[in-house]
């Protein structure tokens, strides 16, 4: 067994690995990058080493620097996780001629599966039924014969891509020779290699994968099925293990297409075979083979009851042998969410800042990066945490997975969490209807109110506020004029002490994401909504995307906007309110800008 472990990667996945070591009694070392520098990965390490500042490439997928870090540090090992180097051949093959052991498939394994055509090849010898398509095309007048002969749609496909690059749907000849070019050229500068086929498209499908493991003594076994087809933009959302609606005849038929393959491979470690379900015609056809550790691996986990690093670990070492011996059988359901660092109402734009409070219920499995106080950075993926839950069932794990939701908190940035909270209690998602374009239009209003400009300073306060911390040299905070403040939340019915904002000389502009009732007390800044003015000290009822305007103060300087319910904020010292100088405090301890996206309560709607 291994003696020392480093982990080249960062985030939730490393945190994961870590946890493992330590059970196993191996020490780990970690690499981060500075804006990394605060993430748990590093706090839970026996040893961290800095990378340096920049980009992934500067940092994470700089080769040299890491396998230098793991002969300095006598690693006998490397863990690439997922993502990043994880299937990265050179680097296998570096840690080999190093002397350290790469954690994973060997590195002619995920050469082969690394491009889609060669993986192709070899589903087809081992008997995995595949989709019509073609070997790699030479031109585009070459790819208008072939998808003649297969029949539109098809889709052109990169050999080396993922994640959804270098992919297009297409419809008829006009549109594969307008996509032709662009897909090639997107696979040569993301993958450095423009090696383009075709594949038959099924309108609606389901994207249905499963767990495969293998060693060195030519075992290979399927360890469970996950329905990964709740997918945006080709990139998972929720996943489950085992998949709903799936008959028992395909459910076996996957399993003994993934060993077969895996078997004609010689396969180990950890990997994943991927297949497109056509649920109507009860077919499955092979997608890809991911070889690596995939980021959904917790929930066969719950539902095996077993732990896929742990065997990545025994695998290096040669010491896993007889592993249908070790299978328990599957017990109950499991579910896992992706809660991304994201503002779904503006495309899904990536969000970034300090996370002022974070909570994740009990009742389920954390894997996540973040903690009060950190930093998240655009430079990475948006991904915080998965958030994964067991049940009896599929309806005992669906009842356990809105509780989390409902109430769970990352504060201080924007993320997904009441997307996914809606998407859940969809008809089609808890009748299990699933399939890879279902949240297409998917896009429902959110219980939170947009800052479209900040003003001059708008801060969150509430009542009465920061009070009787001048011995550790906080000052009072709170609103300037209490009465107005507390004013507005009498009429609205809340407690006095409700979270509001205060607007000062210039109040900016706000969109309602949902219908909330609100009300606006102190100086008057000629308040409009979609242009329209409204009144003040009375209780008004916006619809969702209307857009509430202020002008400057005439007379006064601070005007109080309060909402039914109050904002949804952390408390700090017993209060919700900004402390500006230090940094702390309301929404993360500033004045509000362009792009913040606060929250409210449940019950910010008054019935009128």
């Amino acid at each position: 067994m291994f003696k020392k472990v480093l982990i080249a990667n960062r985030g939730a996945i490393a945190v994961r690995i870590e946890k493992t070591l330590k059970k196993m009694g191996i020490s780990s070392v970690a690499v981060y990058s500075k804006a990394d520098q605060d993430s748990l990965h590093v706090e839970y390490a026996d040893e961290a080493i800095l990378l340096g500042e920049g980009t992934a490439k500067e940092t994470y997928l700089d080769m040299d620097k890491i396998l230098s870090i793991a002969v300095e540090t006598k690693a006998e090992a490397i863990h690439p996780g997922y993502g990043f180097l994880s299937e990265n051949t050179e680097f296998a093959r570096d840690c080999e001629e190093k002397g350290i052991k790469f954690i994973g498939p060997t590195p002619k394994q995920i050469e082969l599966f690394g491009l889609k055509h060669s993986a192709r090849a070899l589903a087809k010898k081992a008997g995995v039924p595949l989709l019509p398509g073609t070997e790699l095309l030479s031109s585009v007048e070459e790819a208008v014969k072939e998808a003649k002969k297969i029949g539109y749609p098809v889709i052109l496909k990169s050999t080396a891509g993922g994640g959804g690059i270098g992919m297009r749907i297409c419809y008829s000849s006009k549109e594969l020779k307008e996509a032709y070019e662009g897909v090639c050229y997107l696979a040569a500068a993301n993958f450095n290699n423009a090696g383009v086929f075709l594949e038959k498209y099924i309108e609606k499908s389901r994207h249905v994968e499963v767990q495969i493991f293998g060693n060195a003594y030519g075992e290979a076994v399927a360890l469970g099925e996950r329905d990964c087809s709740v997918q945006r933009r080709n990139q998972k959302v929720v996943e489950e293990s085992p998949a709903p609606n799936l008959p028992e005849k395909v459910r076996a038929a996957m399993y003994k297409a993934a060993e077969d393959l895996a078997k004609e491979a010689s396969y180990q470690s950890a990997g994943t075979v991927e297949f497109l379900y056509d649920e109507a015609e009860e077919k499955f056809y092979f997608l890809e083979v991911n070889t690596r550790l995939q980021v959904e691996h917790g929930i066969t986990e719950e539902v095996l009851g077993l732990d896929l690093v742990s065997w990545m670990i025994k695998e290096a070492t040669g010491e896993l042998k007889g592993m249908k011996e070790q299978l328990k059988k599957p017990d109950g359901h499991a579910i896992e969410v992706r809660v991304y660092a994201e503002d779904c109402l503006n495309g899904f734009r990536p969000s970034s800042g300090k996370i002022d409070e974070v909570y994740f219920d009990p009742i389920c499995r954390v894997e996540s990066w973040i903690r009060k106080g950190i930093e998240v950075t655009s430079l990475y993926d948006p991904m915080l945490a998965k958030l994964i839950v067991h049940g009896k069932d599929r309806a005992d794990a669906i009842r356990k997975m809105n509780q989390v939701l409902k109430n769970s908190r990352v504060y201080g940035i924007t993320t997904n969490l009441q997307y996914l909270k809606a998407l859940l209690k969809t008809e089609g998602y808890e009748k299990g209807l699933l399939f890879t374009g279902m949240l297409k239009e998917f896009l429902p209003s959110e219980k939170a109110i947009e800052v479209l400009d900040g003003g001059v300073q708008t801060t969150v306060q509430d009542y009465p506020g920061m009070i009787g911390y001048w011995s550790v040299g906080v000052p009072p905070c709170g609103p300037m004029d209490s009465y107005n403040f507390r004013l507005g939340n009498s009429l609205l019915g809340n407690a006095e002490g409700d979270t509001g904002l205060e607007l000062t000389l210039r109040g900016g502009s706000y969109k309602f994401r949902a219908a909330i009732s609100f009300c606006i007390t102190g100086a008057d800044m000629q308040p409009t909504l979609d242009g329209v003015p409204i009144g003040m000290y009375q209780v008004i009822h916006a619809m969702p995307n209307q857009i509430l305007k202020f002008k400057d103060c005439k007379v006064g300087m601070r005007t109080y906007l309060l909402v039914a319910g109050g904002f949804d904020m952390p408390k700090i010292m017993g209060s919700s309110s900004t402390f500006i100088d230090g940094k702390f405090g309301g929404h993360g301890g500033r004045t509000l800008r362009t792009g913040d996206v606060l929250r409210v309560t449940e019950n910010c709607l008054i019935d009128s």
